[in-house]
């Protein structure tokens, strides 16, 4: 089964820059369990209106039968692995 964690974020985003160190060491620790896959929302809008993005940083944890966690605003590497765990990574 494939686990992703999708990162909606943009480039001016405060909050997302503090997202991205946590999101960088989980995907140092687990490394292939799951695909980190980055969405820049100013360069990606079709895929942020999919999953309907509305606020950043999004992050969304899906596995191959769809939609299994999101997370909202800056969110705690204890809650994202637990999220990944679920999934199936």
């Amino acid at each position: 089964m494939t686990v992703r964690l999708l990162d909606f974020h943009a480039d001016w985003c405060g909050p997302c820059k503090t997202q991205d160190p946590i999101l960088d060491e989980i995907q140092e620790d687990l490394g292939d369990a799951f695909e980190l896959q980055k969405v820049n929302v100013d360069e990606e809008q079709d895929v942020a209106n999919q999953y309907q993005v509305r606020s950043l940083p999004t992050l969304i944890v899906e596995n191959d039968d769809g939609v299994v966690d999101r997370f909202v605003g800056v969110t705690q590497r204890e809650d994202i692995e637990t999220a990944l765990s679920e999934a199936g990574a």
